[in-house]
Order: structure tokens, then C-alpha cells, then sequence
């Protein structure tokens, strides 16, 4: 009885690879279905490019150069260029674990017919998890050649940074998850636009948070945009420090908590 028990406990978590990748293949058959989705994916990565060249480039030719907490001057272009950077990384997980993972499982149903199948959900979850990656490196591959092209990083830091804005993909991606499974209907995600857009204005894209109020830094500090711009920043302008692996750690936790969140969600949704 206590073996049967403990590997009932057991089994959610037992995940398998040919399974999960089974997920992922599921969705790069519907990319290839229509040029509706190219076009989606293709018009998601030039918002942060035109923010870094409106913003970053244009703004930054009357601001000049910017003092880091460390007391190097950059320009402020440098500044801004790493945290679009890890917007773009955001919104391209996101896009991918919000509005399309929203839909599989609530309109299309796409998720109770996956389940049909030896498909655990967790597994869902990590196939979703990995799809929203790809989509998310495509645009930070792409938005750090722009950034290498335009002298606004160093290629070798620049391939230092890459890493990271996977890691930044891997944990919007997971709470992208958890937060859709809590969703009612389309207008709940206003909501989460609302959010996505509060964050994008104040974790320190544009000015170093040490500008803000006290009560505002703290609060700054503990949002999960600040620590993925600040993990990016570090490695894009060839600033490694230990305060990184902090920043690092908590994108880990976030990402981690959303995917276990997510999964029950779905079990509890499609499975009972």
C-alpha cells in the first residue's frame, strides 16, 4: 500500500522527453500550417527594436552619457539597449504562455485531446514551456545582432548575455502559464497587459532604479522585470558580479514555481 501511495506521488513528476517534445512538435506543425502565426512572430520582435531606436537612440542623443551605480559612464543608449533586450525576452514568452496557451486550453480544447494520449500534464506544461522559449530566443537572438550591429554591445558580451535572456524566457514563460490557467476570459487579460506595461516603464529600462524614491526602489527591486534587466544589463555592458547570481537565482525560482503551478492547474482542470 505505502509503494502504491508513493508512486502515485510520484508519477506527476516522472516527465519524458520523447512526450514533451511530442508538445512541442504539436506546435511547430500549427506554425506551419498558415503564414497568420509568421506574421505574429515576425511583428513581436520589432517593438523593443523601435523602442531601443525612438528611445535609446533618438532620446539618448540629448541625455549623452549615463552614470552606473559603479560609477561607469555609458551611453545612454548602452543603458537602455540590455533592457529591451529582456522586454523582448518577456514578451515573446509571454505572448506564446498567455494569449495562445489561453486559448488551447480553454477554446480549442487542444489540451483535453493531448491528455487522451500517455501526455502527462506537466509535460504539457514543459512542451508549452520549451515552444515559448524558442520563441523568445528567436527574437533575443535577433535583437542582439541588432544591438552588436548598431556598437551597443560586444560580441563576446553579447554571447555572455544570450544565456540569460533564456533564463529571463524560462520564467515569464512558466508564470505566463500559471497566470492564464487563472483566467476567466479575454478581458481578465487586460489586466495582465496592464501589468506587463507597468513593469516595462519602472524596473529600471530607462533610468537606473537609484533615481527612484526609497519606497519606490524597494518595490522596484522586488519585481521579476527588474532582475532580468539587471542580470542582462551585467552581462551585456561587461559588468559580471556576484549580485548577477542573485538576480539569477530568482528568475530560476519564478520560472520553476510557474511550471508546478501550471501543471496542477491543468490537472485539476482536464484531468478531474
Amino acid at each position: 500500500m505505502v509503494t502504491m501511495m508513493l508512486a502515485a506521488r510520484v508519477a506527476p513528476f516522472r516527465v519524458s522527453p520523447s512526450r514533451v517534445g511530442a508538445v512541442v512538435g504539436r506546435n511547430v506543425g500549427a506554425l506551419r500550417s498558415g503564414p497568420s502565426y509568421w506574421l505574429v512572430l515576425v511583428s513581436g520582435f520589432f517593438e523593443p527594436v523601435l523602442y531601443l531606436l525612438s528611445i535609446g537612440v533618438g532620446v539618448g542623443a540629448l541625455v549623452g552619457g549615463l552614470t552606473l551605480p559603479g560609477g561607469r559612464v555609458v551611453e545612454y543608449a548602452v543603458f537602455v539597449a540590455p533592457a529591451m533586450l529582456a522586454v523582448s525576452a518577456m514578451s515573446g514568452a509571454l505572448s506564446e504562455t498567455t494569449f495562445n496557451f489561453f486559448f488551447k486550453m480553454k477554446y480549442s480544447k487542444t489540451f483535453e485531446a493531448v491528455l487522451a494520449t500517455p501526455v502527462r500534464p506537466l509535460e504539457i506544461a514543459l512542451g508549452e514551456l520549451a515552444w515559448a522559449l524558442v520563441r523568445s530566443s528567436v527574437y533575443t537572438g535577433a535583437f542582439l545582432v541588432v544591438m552588436v550591429a548598431l556598437g551597443l554591445a560586444a560580441p563576446g558580451w553579447a554571447l555572455a548575455a544570450f544565456p540569460a535572456t533564456l533564463l529571463v524566457g524560462l520564467a515569464f514563460g512558466g508564470v505566463g502559464m500559471a497566470i492564464s490557467t487563472l483566467m476567466r476570459g479575454w478581458q481578465d487579460f487586460d489586466l495582465l497587459t496592464t501589468g506587463q506595461f507597468a513593469l516595462f516603464l519602472f524596473s529600471g529600462t530607462f533610468s537606473p532604479v537609484q533615481d527612484y524614491p526609497v519606497a519606490m526602489e524597494v518595490l522596484v527591486a522586488a519585481t521579476p522585470l527588474f532582475h532580468a534587466v539587471e542580470l542582462v544589463r551585467g552581462l551585456a555592458i561587461g559588468q559580471p558580479g556576484w549580485a548577477l547570481l542573485g538576480h539569477a537565482a530568482y528568475l530560476v525560482v519564478m520560472a520553476a514555481a510557474g511550471l508546478v503551478f501550471a501543471a496542477r492547474r491543468i490537472e485539476r482542470a482536464l484531468c478531474v
